[in-house]
């Protein structure tokens, strides 16, 4: 998991509820989710709503 701790915009803590974003979009819409998670600035939603996790596709990639 990568995601960033701390939305970039407002600078609250966010990267603990990240796992439980993930688990509750699998049966509820992403509004939804976010709501009962308690992130209510646009700002920190954009941070869940934006993130794509590409960590496992670059890591198949050797260093140089």
């Amino acid at each position: 998991m990568e995601f960033p701790v701390r939305c970039f915009t407002c600078g609250s803590v966010i990267g603990h509820l990240y796992e439980q974003y993930k688990s509750s979009t699998k049966e509820k819409k992403p509004d939804v989710a976010l709501d009962e998670l308690g992130v209510d600035r646009y700002c920190c939603r954009r941070m869940f709503l934006g993130h794509v996790d590409i960590v496992q596709s670059v890591l198949k990639y050797p260093r140089v």
